[in-house]
């Protein structure tokens, strides 16, 4: 194949052709042909001023449609770590992006794509003498020069989408140079202008620039100080104006109307649902319906900007609906408008454009040239509206013609191989596929972006040309047709994978990891998706890691490649199970499309596992507290007393206080598999609620050293170590724990704030901590935001612990603040925790134990286990005791050695005076 034209939309195709194959496993030949320098950048991108800005926001420019925030990491990647989805990027670190995203594109499809760039033009393109007119040619079997490439599959690129087609075509190069190729993209850009509308004598001018973006066109300009005269007044118009600005030149710039561009919002103005459409669309009724729906937006939210935004996926079928009269009519009497209102500036561009009109720099006419005489080396220009101006320089900012006049396309079109647009605009196409003069889609030619303005209107902008570039990926390199049906891979448990035998054997590892809780799991999945890049399942399991478990994954990649695969490639179970992840992701009903998800595959144990919260996942939050426990119960048959079920099943009953059963259930499970994670994690509860300290922290210390070295969360088992030896009275041994499992550096993340900073608080608490504290280095492992917008209430709360073992008063308000306007268990529980823990710092010890203490009932609400929310009951008899409040610490002790015995509340109890 070959795409003409390597500007972005050549760029988006071509990226979205690699990963297309790659995914497919469809063999590649791909050729770019443009005589730039560097592919990506094209006419829009290339320019290197930084008062250059894109005109929409970062979250909208990603090459992918299915990973919106891919542009806005790439730039946290490379020098702007703070930047947001609502800023502005420059034109120029744009262009970088699309080159890098190409660069990337291509290493990955290595083997299966090859990837080739021609720094020439393609000024004709003809048909071979391969095939007749409607014979199909399968292409992928024809090599470049039109021999057969020997040994190719059956079913290769394009053999569904191109059937039908005049075999391949050829294109000659300005070089010398002949392609033959099976297909070609003609992603050439918007059309060149044409200073049709200029006098004689302007365009006989010198002074005259028609193609301000070639390069070197403005230096003469930039050396001058002459007045300028910009014919335009959109985006082209506003770019040349600031980067034409100076203290002692005025800018003029014309136009018709003598509109410029809105400006973006400063901030989110919010979001409107697109009206009703009328059932007889005509323009008159399209025109009604628009302007109330603008008129709501304003009422609504001040703005007019949520009404037009919410208009943008339905402009082209809008459009597609007028008739030609009436398409001519729009453009001739609200053409300017939208274009004004649709296309906005960025407003930092904005705020410079009005600083420059206030000073008098800038100056905005309506009217047309009307005369242009030269005098004196400047050009005297008289305007249809009066006014004479009197500049140095005249520069085309009226944007691209209509027609597409270039060789490659006039050739094109004299031939009869393609025809121009609706209203002269563009090319007439078919879903991307150039129509010929009798209007069939006979040669393998298509294009995309500016050509296709006729049919669509809107489509020089990313969001679409990204949206076209994939759906032509998709019809150019159709599905091969199904073969046989054959017998499938499984997984671990016998449900069937949708890929090969050594992808499937990878993600068998990766699963059997994550339900040992063993580390690896992510280089697993990491394996079967490089051995299949249209493994969905593998991509979501990635996802699933990252997003959960903290594992160094690209989530919104991973997920987006899911969704793809699962289009293409996947049975209803997989497609299920990734429309789970997308929702758990994206905060979208992820717990209730989980629980459904396991109604219909209850023996997916990749999802049971992430329903379950036990020490892998977080498991389903908004349910009742029973509900984890009905669900592994009802899912029982499915597994049939499989070792992982069990251990799931041991954990909770060890949360009922069925501490017996429960130990049963982790003894039975570990018989089978002695590496089982979760039956080790409801051993460590069963013994520590049960009071058996010394036997629990001989058990886990040596399951520590031996099974467990493979343990994905080995320090939380070190943790539950340290309980037991908290509960002993051991001060030393804490502190030998401490240092060598537990201190940040040995653990990271999350994991110190819960487990390192929470069994430092305690050890402080019960006095088995003497001297200095360091908090300080659990709080420096830990990002800010973790510390200060936790996502969860069971992070805020060990997030409350930390700042309050720290001594951060203005930190551990800064929480209170955060859990006051988040999540309804935030605001109930860690919001008036963290006024008790304030009262604690600042030696309040009443107020503090009356807050905690009304904190108890409700404390389960956080999530977690009892061992964890302990922290909240110990710092309770702290504050009690710090009081003196000795009969309600007395009772509170005697509470807890009944319910398990522990040498450190003995040792307390007999403290206490009286």
């Amino acid at each position: 194949m070959a795409i003409v034209g390597a500007g972005a939309a050549g760029t988006l195709t071509a990226v979205q052709l690699c990963e297309t194959a790659t995914r497919r496993r469809t063999p590649l030949d791909l050729v770019l042909v443009d005589p730039a320098p560097e592919a990506g950048r094209g006419t829009a991108y290339a320019t290197p001023d930084p008062r250059h800005r894109l005109n929409v926001p970062a979250g909208g420019m990603s090459c992918d449609p299915d990973d919106p925030g891919h542009f806005t990491r790439w730039l946290c990647r490379h020098g702007e770590p703070t930047v947001s989805a609502a800023d502005f990027a420059t034109r120029h670190r744009y262009g970088a992006y699309l080159a890098d995203t190409l660069a990337q594109a291509v290493v990955r499809s290595h083997g299966t794509v090859s990837v080739r760039r021609l720094r020439t033009r393609a000024e004709r393109c003809t048909g071979t003498s391969e095939g007749q007119a409607g014979q199909a040619v399968p292409a992928g079997l024809v090599g470049p020069g039109g021999q057969a490439r020997p040994g190719s599959p059956a079913g290769l690129a394009g053999s569904a989408g191109l059937a039908g087609s005049a075999g391949p075509v050829e294109l000659h190069l300005a070089d010398g140079g002949l392609l033959t190729v099976d297909s070609a993209v003609l992603a050439t850009g918007p059309a060149a202008p044409t200073a049709a509308w200029a006098p004689p004598a302007l365009r006989a001018s010198p002074r005259f620039i028609n193609s301000p973006w070639n390069p070197g066109a403005l230096d003469a300009v930039r050396e001058d100080t002459a007045d300028v005269l910009l014919v335009g007044t959109g985006l082209t118009a506003v770019d040349l104006a600031l980067s034409l600005d100076r203290s002692e030149r005025t800018v003029h710039a014309v136009s018709r109307n003598g509109l410029l561009p809105q400006p973006h919002a400063l901030g989110p103005a919010g979001a409107m649902e697109a009206p009703s459409w009328p059932r007889d669309l005509t323009l008159n009724a399209l025109r009604r319906t628009v302007y109330r729906h603008v008129s709501r937006s304003v009422r609504t939210h001040g703005d007019w900007r949520p009404a037009l935004d919410s208009l943008r996926p339905y402009t082209a079928r809008l459009w597609r609906s007028l008739t030609p009269e009436e398409r001519g009519e729009f453009l001739a009497g609200e053409g300017a408008v939208w274009n004004t209102h649709r296309h906005r500036m960025a407003p930092t561009t904005a705020e410079s454009v009005t600083r420059a009109r206030t000073a008098r720099r800038l100056q905005v006419h309506a009217g047309t040239i009307a005369d242009v005489v030269e005098s004196g080396g400047q050009l005297v220009v008289t305007l249809s509206n009066g006014r004479t101006v009197r500049v140095g320089w005249v520069i085309d900012c009226t944007g691209p013609g209509q027609r597409l006049e270039d060789p490659l396309w006039r050739g094109l079109f004299e031939t009869g191989m393609a025809v121009p647009g609706p209203l002269g605009m563009g090319v007439a196409t078919r879903d991307g596929r150039l129509l010929d003069a009798q209007g069939r889609c006979v040669r393998p030619l298509f294009t995309l972006g500016a050509p296709r303005r006729g049919e669509l209107w809107e489509t020089t902008a990313i969001p679409e040309i990204r949206v076209q570039a994939a759906a032509l990926a998709q019809q150019l390199l159709a599905p091969p047709a199904r073969r046989a049906a054959r017998r499938r891979p499984v997984d671990g448990l016998g449900l069937a994978l949708s890929t090969h035998a050594e992808a499937a054997t990878a993600y068998r590892n990766g699963l059997d990891r994550v339900l040992k809780v063993r580390a690896g799991a992510e280089d697993a999945f990491a394996r079967a998706v490089a051995l299949d890049p249209g493994f969905a399942l593998g991509h979501a399991a990635l996802a699933l890691l990252g997003h959960e478990c903290g594992a160094a994954v690209d989530v919104p990649r991973a997920l987006a490649d899911a969704q793809r695969c699962a289009r293409e490639r996947a049975d209803e179970r997989e497609r299920s199970f990734v429309d789970v992840i997308t929702r758990r992701v994206q905060s979208a009903d992820g717990d209730r499309a989980l629980l459904r998800h396991l109604d219909t595959h209850p023996a997916d144990a990749l999802a049971l596992a992430a329903a379950v919260p036990t020490i892998a996942f977080s498991g389903v939050t908004d349910l009742d507290d029973d509900y984890a426990l009905r669900l592994v119960e009802r899912t029982s048959p499915a597994y049939d007393g499989h070792w992982f079920h069990t251990s799931l099943l041991a954990f909770l009953r060890q949360e009922q206080g069925r501490l017996h059963e429960a130990g049963e259930l982790a003894h039975r499970a570990l018989g089978v598999e002695p590496a089982s994670g979760h039956a080790v994690h409801a051993l460590a509860h069963v013994h520590y609620e049960s009071g058996a300290h010394e036997a629990g922290r001989d058990w886990l210390d040596g399951w520590v050293s031996g099974q467990g070295r493979g343990a994905v969360h080995r320090a939380h088992f070190s943790w539950h170590i340290a309980l037991h030896e908290l509960a002993l009275d051991d001060p030393a041994a804490v502190r030998r724990r401490w240092f060598a499992q537990l201190a940040p550096g040995r653990v990271t993340g999350v994991r110190a704030l819960v487990d390192s900073g929470s069994l430092l608080w305690r050890a402080r608490l019960s006095g088995n901590w003497q001297g200095e504290l360091p908090t300080s280095d659990v709080l420096d492992s830990v990002a800010c935001e973790v510390l200060e917008q936790p996502a969860t209430a069971f992070t805020a709360l060990h997030a409350a612990v930390a700042l309050t073992a720290a001594g951060d008063l203005p930190a551990l308000r800064r929480l209170r603040d955060h859990a006051a306007g988040a999540d309804p268990v935030q605001r109930e529980v860690v919001a008036p925790l963290c006024d008790a823990f304030a009262a604690l710092v600042e030696h309040r010890f009443h107020e503090a134990a009356v807050g905690l203490d009304a904190l108890l009932p409700v404390l389960r609400k956080v999530g977690g286990s009892a061992a964890q929310r302990e922290v909240v009951e110990e710092t309770l008899l702290y504050a009690l005791v710090s009081a003196g409040l000795c009969d309600a610490a007395r009772r509170l002790l005697d509470a807890r050695l009944d319910r398990k015995a522990a040498p450190r509340d003995r040792r307390m109890l007999a403290g206490l005076p009286g």
